[in-house]
Order: structure tokens, then sequence, then C-alpha cells
């Protein structure tokens, strides 16, 4: 994701947006109303966009891209280089979309060549104090990390899905459309849309109604949801093979059904219930 198209930014932002005790690389490139705080260090060809704000001692390096008004908080870093061995000082990218928050020391990497060379977030995510996002991560909009939560490489995170503190996700696995994962979850295979999983390792517990109505799901939608959750994960009445079968002859062109159901067969045709193991590239 890049910045808007109608920002026009300025190599040489005036005196009144960047604190004098602050360290900017004169390849950066800042918005003219973008603020950067004392002792914040930009590094590297970073573009900011209009209305971003680095507080104290924030960092943001290499080729990191921000849309508008993004906050990057105290001892945060942004764009550093990944932290994977076959990584040998190939230029990637880190390209974050708008109104993000990331909270005091959050850590997202760049990508690598073998991951496509770019990490990605989108826009209206909250990751909180501690979180990491690692190298080649898709991250989609609205989602929320909690506290301490660690994403490791390669992992895709859907729309508005949240993470509660301290769980941590295996690398390659797939975070579904408004998933809610509990606190301290060991999430090792993909987490599929519209469910809450939590365990260690993790399980799932039910469906995300509180979500999906936060959402704007209508309540027929939200309760046909709950009940295929319940038949394909809970319910020990048929096989999940079965249960998908009936509920794809019942729903008809629901989307949201037939979402969470190419969510279990992708995973069940990937390795160890990970979708994106298929497309792993091994060096």
């Amino acid at each position: 994701m890049t910045s808007n198209p109608q920002t026009k930014p300025q190599a040489n932002p005036g005196p009144t947006g960047v604190h004098p005790t602050a360290v900017v690389d004169p390849r950066a490139t800042l918005a003219e109303d973008v603020s950067v705080g004392p002792y914040a260090v930009v590094e590297g060809p970073v573009l900011l966009g209009r209305g971003c704000v680095l507080h104290a001692h924030a960092t943001v390096l290499g080729h990191t891209v921000f849309g508008e008004g993004n906050h990057v908080f105290p001892g945060a870093v942004i764009g550093a280089e990944p932290q994977d061995l076959k990584h040998a000082g190939e230029v990637t990218r880190l390209e974050i979309g708008d109104h993000n928050r990331f909270r005091e020391h959050v850590t997202v990497h760049a990508g690598t060549l073998a991951g496509g060379s770019v990490t990605t977030i989108g826009s209206h995510g909250l990751f909180m104090v501690g979180c990491h996002v690692a190298h080649d991560c898709r991250v989609g909009n609205r989602v929320v990390l909690a506290n301490h939560v660690l994403l490791a490489g390669h992992i895709q995170v859907g729309d508005g899905a949240v993470m509660n503190g301290a769980s941590a996700c295996h690398h390659f696995t797939t975070v579904g459309r408004l998933a809610y994962v509990g606190g301290l979850s060991r999430i090792t295979q993909d987490v599929h849309p519209f469910t809450v999983v939590e365990g260690h390792p993790a399980r799932v517990r039910g469906a995300n109604t509180v979500g999906m109505r936060r959402a704007g799901f209508d309540p027929e939608t939200v309760s046909r949801v709950k009940r295929a959750i319940y038949a394909i994960f809970l319910s020990d009445k048929e096989t999940t093979a079965e249960a998908m079968t009936r509920i794809e002859a019942e729903s008809g062109d629901d989307a949201c059904i037939a979402e969470l159901i190419r969510s279990v067969r992708a995973s069940e045709a990937g390795r160890q219930g990970r979708a994106a193991e298929t497309a792993r590239r091994v060096r």
C-alpha cells in the first residue's frame, strides 16, 4: 500500500515539523505536515505521508512507505531489515496504509527476496506495546494486535482480525477475516475466518459473533455462520467433510459460508494445516 496519490510530500520539511534533536536522512521524503519528535530517527529513503507523527525516540528505517495519519510511538522500530539468516542485504520494502498506530516498542520488518521483497500493512490498525510483525507478512485493515503478539514470517492476517496479548503465530499461517485469537494462544495452523480460537495449541472454541455484529453483518448471516462453525469444528455428529458438503448445499450463495469453507479446504490441502506452506520456497 502506498500513500494517497494526492499527497504532495516535500523532501525538506519546514523546521516546525521536525524537532531539533531528531535525525532525518536527506534521502527521506516527508509531507509538509509530518511531525518528527525529539530524538526520533528517520534513516534511508523513507516516505512519510500527510499527517504522520513520529513521537519521541521513534525509529523508521529503510525503504518504508507510510500513507497518511500514521503514529509511531516511543521506542518503536519500523522498517528494519528482516531477521532471516538468508537475507544478504538485498533492497526490500515495507508498505503501510493510513491511520495506523504503532505503540511503544513495536517492531515491523521489511520483506525478503524469497517472500516477494515486501511486508504490507493495511489501514486503521492498532499494534499495541511490544508486538512484532516479521518479514513478508501481509496484514489487512482494522487489525488489532494486542501487547506482545508475535507474527513470524510470511503470515497473512485478514481484515478485522483481533489477536490478544502474547499470542504467537507459526510462520506461513493464515489468520482469517474477523477471526478472534485468545491471549497466550499458540497458533500453529490456520485460523479460519469468523472463528474464535484459544489454547496451547489453539483450537476453535466458537464463532466471533460479536465481531461480526460490530462489522455490520445482519443477524441471519451471523446465525448461519455460527451454526456452520459449530457443525464443522465442534459437533461429533458428522465428519468435517460431511458437514461442509451439507452446509454448502443448504447455504446457497452465502458469501461468508463460502469464505469459511474455502479456508478450511485450503488448509486441508496445504501442509500441516497451513495453506500458505504450499507456496513456500526453501533455499
